[in-house]
């Protein structure tokens, strides 16, 4: 623990950067000399629209975006989107290729389906409880688009590098990995992002779109359920989580200034999921559960010899000020969800818990 916060491996809502948490606190009471708290500004005033298209910029210029893509911020999370995507993009008599990965692709094939829409499951790990990507996959030449879960925060997964779609635009829930390495976002057709996990509080849901996917959206759906809304609006049809977006500004900044850019944020990222890894791997105690050539930089799972040692683990964990280390619900076992957020020192405070625990129970 440090100045009485814990070590924070929640997976979402999930630990934000200290300093802008630190600014958020400074500058509550009376943002930007205007009297008023953030939460109390208007959404058409120069004082938000600021921060909105500063954290536009940010992104655009972190993620190296050209022209052809949009910066939007919709309310709903990434559920909302599973949902959108095929009633915006999937027309009459077309049908979308989904690879499976675990829980949230599931839950987007299935909204697909709700809407009598054709989804076809190309790959599918299910076959392994979800502990691995799939690779050589077959995606068919008509569909309308690819879909993938680019980090699977239940299993542990997550995509090493982005499937070869020939063309066909890619749709990627990058949830829990957004903001965390580089990659070449111009395959992609669609990426979206709930914030809660790595880049911002619960609220909203960061959207990049390109150009020629809005040019589909049709008109004979509900104003609020279309990308095009948000484009033409700049997300400011109605009134936008605020306060959700003005801390993802806060993120964007202090990744940019204070870390010192995606590249950085990557190597730091990589050097977290070394140590961790290496402890579990190093033990015959520690049981990591996704293939090693599919690990997550982001969600580390694991396993122990029995059900009653993990609860032991967690419950030893928490007093020792390590917070959110129990796995999902679904799966049971431990779960370090080691976001951006969660420096160095926090992954190497727990590597050594990990170890002395080992020691007194291996």
């Amino acid at each position: 623990m440090k100045n009485n916060r814990i070590y924070n491996f929640n997976p979402g809502p999930a630990a934000l950067p200290l300093p802008v948490l630190e600014e958020i606190r400074d500058s509550f009471l009376n943002f930007a000399g205007s009297g008023m708290s953030v939460t109390e500004i208007s959404h058409r005033s120069k004082w938000f629209e600021d921060v909105l298209n500063d954290a536009i910029v940010r992104t655009r210029r972190i993620l190296k975006l050209d022209e052809r893509f949009h910066v939007l911020f919709i309310q709903g999370g990434a559920s909302l989107q599973f949902c959108m995507i095929p009633m915006n993009f999937l027309g009459q008599g077309q049908s979308a290729d989904y690879v499976n990965t675990g829980t949230w692709s599931t839950k987007a094939i299935k909204e697909v389906k709700i809407q009598g829409k054709s989804v076809k499951t190309v790959a599918s790990s299910e076959d392994k409880e979800f502990s691995y990507i799939p690779k050589n996959i077959a995606f068919n030449s008509d569909a309308a688009y690819v879909h993938i879960t680019s980090n699977n925060t239940v299993r542990g997964t997550q995509w090493a590098s982005f499937p070869d779609t020939k063309g066909i635009p890619l749709i990627a829930d990058m949830s829990s990995d957004m903001m965390s390495r580089r990659f070449d976002a111009s395959p992609f057709g669609l990426i979206y992002a709930g914030a809660q996990k790595n880049i911002g509080p619960a609220g909203v849901c960061m959207v990049i779109v390109r150009d020629d996917m809005l040019k589909q959206v049709p008109d004979n759906i509900p104003t609020m359920l279309k990308y095009t809304t948000f484009s033409e609006k700049n997300s400011l049809y109605n009134t936008p989580p605020c306060f959700a977006i003005y801390t993802v500004q806060l993120v964007l900044k202090w990744l940019e200034e204070t870390v010192g850019g995606l590249d950085k944020m990557e190597e730091i990222n990589r050097k977290k999921g070394e140590l961790i890894y290496a402890c579990i791997d190093g033990s015959g105690f520690y049981r990591g559960t996704a293939a090693p050539d599919s690990r997550s930089l982001m969600n580390v799972t694991f396993r122990m010899s029995d059900e009653d040692l993990e609860k032991k683990f967690i419950k030893e964990a928490t007093e020792n000020g390590f917070g959110g280390l129990k796995g999902h619900r679904s799966v049971g076992g431990c779960r370090a969800s080691i976001y951006n957020a969660s420096g160095i020192e926090a992954v190497k405070a727990l590597v050594d818990f990990m170890k002395t625990f080992e020691k007194k129970n291996g």
